[in-house]
């Protein structure tokens, strides 16, 4: 009768509660004698205002269900708790620490999505090295979804060991680590004498890489991590939102489809196997390779490569993205021969391609006082170095923008020698190599030369007023905010 009391009330509660109820709220009064009950526990200091903590919350509960009995998620409100905040140096919202047994362990610089925080606090529960014992113990081991490192050492007193427990403490929250004391255990992959052995994930095997990689340099962290760096990724990682930002920072190819590694491992590497033969082939030329879950970057796919949910159908979409922001696709049908991706290769090598931009038509009439830009006609107009450049970066939904529109057109016609433009940003139509982006519009840079060395506002560089004051019979340019118009300091 009881239970059945208990899954009644339980029904009566949506998911979204009970979630809430798994996240632990602390305060002044009771954080440290509460704090000390958990081995790990994951902190957020957060203010009820602030507009980042309401994003992260449904993640951070999602994340807390999921590690119920393994981790606690714990979260305590700054506004009113604020002496708790003050003493753990809590100065920007949300902050998530880390805590070991009450006492603060390390700041948490991972993921901020549900999957990311669950998957890298799972890595702090335990030792920082597993110790393994047997041949079924490795097996276990390094029979995971992500990659393993194993320490294999000659006794329990072994200097190389003692420095690779150091490197796994420091090094826990990335990757998994586990070590053995006996040589044999290491046989069956050519061991030797002392070494560390990194596996990549079972799920990534393929003839085309090694599935083990050993490292037989003299051992310190550094050198372990710098080998750990080299060497994890392989040919072709997964590249997933958790890791974009690390794997970006090489030129890189991705070719982007139906990728399932939980359920679908064999076709999910039917694709991969064709990229990594391609990756052999062009290896050593400086264009890093992967392959991705179409889904989890529909976005950015449509966003910042123009390609829609039914281009290229079950086949994979192909990009190239360099540390540079330059952008690639591959027009071509992927065949399965992989030869498709071949001269697709061979043409980005030969600087062949035509990068993508994102950008409306060039006007075919462009003869106004305020010329038109576009992404397209950027360069040749904006950069032209024998031109002095204002331009105007607007959205057509901005208010601000059209109350603009006629005084900075009878500016146009007003002052000579210098050439005014106008031109839609923000994403919406055009994306401008070289422009961050406008935190507000309208935003009126400068230009003389290369758009890249120009004069903005908000970057600490001299800028100037325009025209100094000029009146008009309607518009009175100084009425306007300090700010609006800016020119080179020559």
């Amino acid at each position: 009768m009881a239970a059945a009391v208990t899954l009644a009330l339980l029904a009566c509660f949506p998911a979204a509660v009970l979630s809430r109820r798994d996240v632990l709220e602390l305060g002044d009064e009771d954080f440290d004698y509460l704090a000390t009950e958990h081995e790990t526990m994951l902190v957020k200091f957060y203010a009820p205002w602030c507009g980042h903590c309401k994003k992260l919350s449904p993640d951070f509960e999602k994340a807390a269900t999921r590690l119920k009995g393994t981790v606690q998620l714990a979260k305590v409100d700054c506004t009113a708790h604020s002496e708790t905040c003050g003493r753990f140096g809590v100065s920007g919202y949300p902050t998530l620490k880390i805590f070991r047994n009450g006492k603060e362990s390390a700041p948490y610089d991972g993921p901020r999505s549900a999957e990311g925080i669950y998957q890298y606090m799972k890595k702090q529960t335990g030792p920082d090295s597993v110790q393994l014992q047997t041949e079924e113990d490795l097996q276990t081991f390094i029979d995971n979804y992500d990659a393993s490192i194993v320490g294999v050492f000659a006794g329990a007193d072994s200097s190389p060991l003692s420095e690779f427990l150091r490197a796994a403490a420091l090094l826990r929250e990335q990757f998994r680590f586990a070590h053995t004391v006996d040589l044999k255990l290491g046989d069956k992959y050519g061991v030797t004498s002392e070494c560390v052995l990194l596996f990549r994930p079972p799920r990534l095997a393929s003839k085309f890489e090694d599935s083990v990689v050993a490292f037989r340099d003299h051992l310190t962290i550094g050198s372990l991590r710098r080998f750990i760096r080299d060497h994890i990724n392989g040919l072709c990682p997964h590249l997933t939102m958790e890791n974009r930002d690390r794997l970006r920072v090489r030129d890189l190819l991705t070719a982007f489809y139906d990728l399932d590694y939980h359920h679908n491992i064999r076709g999910s590497n039917y694709w991969r196997n064709r990229v990594m033969k391609m990756a052999s082939k062009f290896s050593g030329r400086g264009l890093a390779f992967s392959v991705a879950n179409k889904k989890d970057f529909l976005s950015e796919l449509e966003e910042d490569f123009g390609l829609g949910t039914s281009d290229g159908g079950e086949l994979p979409f192909v990009t190239i993205r360099t540390k540079l922001g330059h952008k690639y696709t591959m027009r071509e049908e992927f065949t399965r021969d992989g030869l498709s991706l071949e001269r697709f290769l061979e043409d980005y090598f030969a600087g062949r391609l035509k990068r993508y931009i994102k950008s409306e038509a060039v006007p075919e009439r462009n003869a106004a006082a305020v010329k038109v830009v576009v992404a397209e006609s950027f360069d040749e107009v904006v950069n032209n170095p024998e031109k002095d450049v204002l331009i105007q970066f607007y959205s057509r939904s901005c208010p601000h923008c059209k109350k603009l529109e006629p005084v900075y057109r009878e500016l146009a016609e007003t002052v000579p020698h210098h050439l005014f433009c106008s031109g839609e940003e923000k994403g919406r139509a055009n994306q401008i190599r070289g422009w961050a982006g406008a935190e507000r519009l309208p935003e009126v840079p400068t230009e003389r030369g290369e758009f890249e060395s120009g004069e903005r506002r908000g970057e600490g560089r001299t800028l100037t007023p325009l025209h100094r004051p000029i009146r008009f019979p309607r518009y009175d340019i100084t009425s306007l905010p300090a700010e609006s118009f800016y020119s080179f300091s020559y």
